[in-house]
């Protein structure tokens, strides 16, 4: 809880055990193991302020930090850049080197109990209920009431089995959990209960990091996997040494080039233009030969004019004249917010299989998406968009206490005719498993063309019962990247990086899902762009490229 210390007029951070872990302990042994957290001074840990038992309740206060957790941070992000995740690990590392040397073991970290303040410190929170490694007190330990403190996903083998011998190295292991999610999204190990998480860790290796994040150096790789060892002694001795391996990776920079050419969507004028570089004395800087940059400088301004023109005009080419004009406005998420993704998905399919049949001309994706929310009437959005027929849709997923899911679609295909009021030509709602959801879409999209009067062949029908995946996993991973991936545009690395993330998680789980495929290789070459120009992104895009290739060479893709 938030409350207010009254006697020093402040802020504090309230925790309060719950009755069974209070009845558990006891107030003696409780008070014993908050004097031994109350000791800990160190830069990186949230110290202990008071303690006491009121009214049965045990409880302690902290300094009210101003941030938020670890947790809070992997929630809104998914995926952290690769040197937030090391700071942070290494700073929790420092933190848990100061407290074993004090003989306290930490035995509950975890997201929650890693706090971000707002100048960008690392504080680890909860040491209140850590064992205290005393051998005076060797008899009086925690773990005598069958207690087992921790968190699964988080827990070291040797603390899962409720061992006495759980000293340092536990605290090790549990940081490097910590890190595998905040470089990958996810701890090593996951499953649908305690029980399954910790068979998993003992009988299943630790899932390769470079696998799931390309740009992961192999050093990180190899400390991340040294901290995660099953047995302790082929762990990192000591939180120190785990550090000082995270402390000598080396990331390669972004680099910053000479010449600034921004891709060109739309006339600059002098007062946006961005301002000259400046290079010291003693910035090395390579020079191109004069043609060559300027070949350069000419392709880039053509690629800026080319996606300017397209994305100014409604993709409909001459040949398409005479074909019906549909625009797939974004669908309405009706569910959780959390789940808005999941209907931007929707709609980019039912209008990826809409474009492949013939008789059709589908406005493009960038040109719809600016009616997301609009309050403009239909005539007004066909008129500007050319469209004889908008398409619309609500999107609930609903995710029931049993584990299972529900996705309910209702959509309405609206004719627009100039001097006419618009008409509901064909509406219809869904309601289906989750399993079942790309036949939603095509069905959405065979009876959007039916109400069209477009004449569909077999291989049209076909092409509208294909899936993408047979991976919901993968597709969900998928269409996460795709929400994340639309601030690609601007030139911000992290949220390219977070896209990446998603992607590659997608190809993991799916090693012949080419959209991943495809957007991974495209999302790689502009972060190569755009962030870290080196050699490894630039080997992962033009591999992933190969395999889209290698998969579809057919494909426009």
């Amino acid at each position: 809880f938030l409350a207010h210390d009254l006697k020093h007029d402040r802020p504090v951070a309230l925790k309060v055990l719950l009755p069974e872990l209070a009845a558990s302990m006891g107030a003696d042994r409780f008070q014993r193991e908050i004097r031994f957290a109350a000791r800990l001074q160190h830069p990186h840990i949230l110290t202990v302020l008071d303690s006491g038992a009121t009214a049965g309740q045990l409880w302690f206060t902290m300094p009210y930090v101003e941030g938020e957790s670890l947790r809070s941070r992997l929630t809104r992000e998914g995926q952290l850049a690769l040197k937030d995740a090391l700071r942070i690990a290494r700073e929790a590392a420092q933190a848990l080197h100061y407290a074993h040397q004090h003989q306290i073991v930490h035995r509950d970290i975890k997201p929650e109990n890693i706090l971000l303040t707002s100048d960008g410190s690392t504080l680890v929170a909860d040491f209140g209920i850590a064992r205290a490694l005393d051998a005076a007190d060797a008899g009086q330990h925690l773990t005598q009431t069958g207690m087992t403190v921790g968190t699964p996903q988080y827990m070291s083998p040797e603390q899962a089995a409720g061992g006495r011998a759980v000293d340092e190295r536990s605290d090790i292991y549990s940081l490097g959990c910590v890190l595998y999610e905040m470089l990958v999204g996810e701890p090593p190990f996951t499953g649908t209960s305690a029980a399954v998480i910790l068979m998993r860790r003992i009988s299943e290796p630790v899932p390769s990091l470079r696998k799931l994040r390309s740009n992961v150096p192999e050093a990180v790789e190899n400390a991340t996997q040294r901290a995660l060892a099953q047995v302790p002694g082929d762990r990192f001795a000591t939180a120190a040494a785990f550090a000082e391996a995270l402390e000598t990776v080396v990331i390669t920079p972004p680099a910053t080039p000479t010449v600034g050419v921004p891709l060109i969507t739309g006339p600059t004028s002098a007062a946006q233009a961005p301002a000259a570089p400046t290079v010291t004395a003693s910035a090395p800087r390579r020079r191109l030969p004069t043609a060559a940059m300027m070949l350069g400088l000419g392709f880039l301004v053509g690629l800026g004019v080319l996606f300017a023109w397209r994305r100014n005009h409604s993709g409909i080419d001459a040949e398409d004249a005479g074909a019906r004009r549909v625009a797939v406005l974004p669908f309405e998420n009706l569910g959780d917010s959390s789940a808005a993704y999941f209907a931007d998905g929707m709609t980019d399919e039912v209008r990826g299989k809409l474009s492949k049949l013939p008789g059709l001309a589908v406005i493009a994706r960038a040109s719809s998406n600016e009616y997301r929310r609009t309050t403009k009437p239909p005539q007004q959005i066909a008129r500007e968009l050319g469209a004889d027929y908008l398409l619309t849709a609500t999107v609930r997923w609903e995710k029931r206490a049993d584990g299972t899911s529900r996705v309910r679609v209702s959509p309405e295909l609206v004719r627009v005719a100039p001097g006419a009021a618009p008409t509901t030509t064909w509406q219809e709602a869904f309601d289906a498993a989750l399993t079942d959801v790309f036949q939603v879409q095509g069905d959405i999209a065979g009876k959007v063309a039916s109400a069209m009067n477009v004449a569909l062949g077999a291989t049209q029908k076909e092409s509208l019962t294909e899936k993408p995946t047979a991976n919901l996993a993968a597709y969900d991973a998928f269409l996460k990247g795709e929400a994340a991936s639309q601030g690609i545009g601007t030139t911000d690395p992290a949220t390219i990086r977070r896209a990446i993330g998603f992607y590659e998680q997608a190809v993991a789980l799916d090693s012949t899902f080419l959209q991943a495929w495809v957007q991974l290789a495209r999302s790689d070459a502009y972060y190569y762009y755009v962030g870290t120009a080196n050699p490894a992104m630039a080997e992962a895009a033009r591999q992933a490229a190969e395999r889209v290739t290698a998969l579809a060479p057919e494909r426009p893709e």
